[in-house]
């Protein structure tokens, strides 16, 4: 006989948890129905992935716990129907620990219900603490295992469950075997970053060979702030070898066929294809958009769109997450606006169909100059005025915003960051940083790929290629380029990965053929500017390392190497 299991890759919203909870319920009545009698919800998915600090109130403690019980309730009638729910849950804490609302009395859980009664509850015992993950901060480790029943007598299969981390450590997955489990299953909520997907496969496929069991890997989907949960589930067979996978970015009810044969348990489901990293890329991006905004309320995106790379590539990126109705393109020339970039910001507006403005700022930039000229009597014009036209973009933008509830999309790319190539108040004014974790080669690369493909079917070629081409610059005063004050984008990206995602020093990067001026002024130049990334709107991260809960360093810092 064969079990057939569901991985439920749904999207759910922080601290919704009726939502969340009814999500589980409809998706175990529709798996239910179709034959379905295991169902694996993703890590912590009764609260959303992740509450960070209300994971300290009890009272929302108390509020997944009556969520998790409704689910049990309300699924009570499934009959042979067994679903994995994860959720925080208290514990009591030991006599010797102080009292304290910070102290961890959690664990992150999976309670395992079958028939509407709650028959094992997992605490996740290895707790990661590094890049983006607190977890040591909220929770306490788990040492027990768990191994239950799953299916109808005549197709009944022991199964070991795990919570994401544990399962890239030898210990529990062993433990759950010498339990007696036949297969394991992995709940969990990884952040993406490109290539993650492929760690994870990797990482799961060493798992499955170390034990000899078949395993099925239940991730989430969505965007929640900076992160972004791509999907992805899948199964691998005793031997390692792919056995399903879900589809990415997308919400699926994933099916795995468990077949008992002589040579042990055997997996079966449909694969759905491999992807490029570009289109991951896109993908993630796209849903960061898409969750950031519906998940908040926002009705829709406002984007200052001045000709260049970077602000064409987070519209196009807007009008496929949002639709072109809910993105609207304002065009702010100043004196030194080439005619090139009003032409081009105009095509690529008609080819999205967004609704395009365009709001000269010279009289405001002239009424600046002349409140400040007794100030600025017999000083030459530099950075200061750059920085007046980018600030009255930023107020114009704010005030739209104000005025119609949309969000301000910002424009800076990451190399900007890194070097404080970006101004406060001004192209740093907004919401939501779309492109914040995209070096400028990596923006170049994806608006090509972008121009190849369509996957959201809002037409190819958004992007005019003169964008693309032609030498970046800020146009904030006359003939600028941006490798005026930088090195070239290839080099500066390339220390910057060096420095910033893989921890190299400045010798070390040197040893590598990099020019020493050039490691030392990019360098000086991520020092100097950790106090505007302080100030920064959050962004969706998109590799390993970001400047957000990945990049922690002191604004007041006297070190540099």
């Amino acid at each position: 006989m064969t079990l057939r299991i569901c991985v439920a890759q749904l999207n759910f919203v922080v601290g919704d948890l009726a939502g969340n909870a009814q999500k589980i319920i409809t998706a175990a009545r529709q798996a239910h129905a179709v034959g379905v009698r295991l169902l694996l919800t993703p890590e912590l998915s009764i609260c959303g992935y992740a509450a960070e600090d209300l994971f300290f109130r009890p009272a929302f403690i108390a509020a997944c716990d009556d969520a998790v019980k409704t689910v049990a309730r309300e699924l009570a009638g499934l009959k042979d129907m067994t679903v994995v729910v994860g959720h925080p849950a208290a514990v009591e804490e030991a006599s010797t620990r102080t009292r304290s609302v910070s102290a961890p009395n959690r664990i992150n859980a999976a309670t395992v219900i079958r028939e509407g009664r709650v028959i094992a509850t997992y605490a996740k015992r290895e707790l990661p603490n590094y890049q983006v993950f607190d977890e040591r901060r909220y929770f306490v480790a788990g040492r027990e295992v768990c191994v239950f029943d799953a299916g109808p007598a005549e197709a009944r299969v022991k199964v070991g469950l795990l919570i994401c981390e544990d399962a890239w450590y030898e210990a529990p997955a062993r433990e759950a075997r010498a339990a007696g489990a036949e297969l394991l299953t992995v709940i969990n909520a990884s952040p993406f970053h490109v290539g993650k997907g492929g760690e994870r496969e990797t990482m799961m496929r060493l798992r499955a060979l170390d034990c000899g069991l078949p395993l099925v890997y239940a991730h989430l989907v969505g965007g929640q702030d900076e992160v972004v949960f791509e999907g992805h589930s899948f199964a691998l067979q005793a031997d390692g070898t792919l056995a399903a996978r879900a589809p990415s970015f997308a919400e699926d009810l994933f099916d795995v066929a468990v077949e008992r044969t002589a040579s042990g348990l055997r997996l079966q489901g449909t694969i759905a294809p491999e992807r490029s990293a570009d289109a991951d890329l896109w993908d993630a991006l796209v849903l960061g958009v898409r969750d950031y905004l519906g998940k908040n309320g926002f009705p829709g995106a406002i984007i200052g769109l001045s000709g260049g790379i970077d602000s064409a590539l987070v519209l196009a990126i807007a009008v496929d997450a949002l639709g072109p109705d809910k993105v609207r393109a304002v065009m702010m020339p100043s004196p030194y606006t080439a005619d090139i970039s009003w032409i081009d910001a105009r095509d690529m507006a008609q080819r999205l169909g967004v609704q395009y403005d365009e709001m000269s700022i010279v009289p405001e930039f002239e009424a600046f100059k002349a409140s400040l000229a007794q100030e600025f009597r017999g000083l030459a014009e530099d950075a200061t005025e750059e920085n007046i036209q980018a600030r009255i973009r930023g107020t114009l933008l704010m005030a739209l915003s104000n005025k119609s509830g949309r969000i301000v999309l910002t424009t800076g790319n990451k190399s900007e960051m890194a070097t404080g190539y970006c101004t406060l108040y001004g192209d740093m004014a907004g919401g939501f940083a779309v492109i914040k974790d995209l070096a400028k080669t990596t923006v170049f690369r994806l608006a090509r790929w972008r121009n190849a493909h369509d996957p959201y079917g809002r037409g190819a070629n958004p992007i005019p290629e003169r964008i693309i081409t032609r030498p970046p610059s800020a146009e904030l005063r006359p003939d600028q380029k941006d490798q005026d004050s930088l090195p070239a984008y290839e080099v500066l990206d390339a220390i910057l990965e060096r420095y910033m995602e893989n921890d190299q020093g400045i010798e070390e990067i040197v040893a590598q053929g990099y020019p020493r001026a050039d490691v030392e002024k990019v360098t000086r130049l991520i020092k100097l500017n950790e106090y505007k990334r302080r100030q920064a709107p959050v962004g969706i991260r998109v590799t390993h390392r970001s400047f957000g809960k990945d990049w922690r360093y002191p604004i007041t810092n006297k070190f540099r190497a």
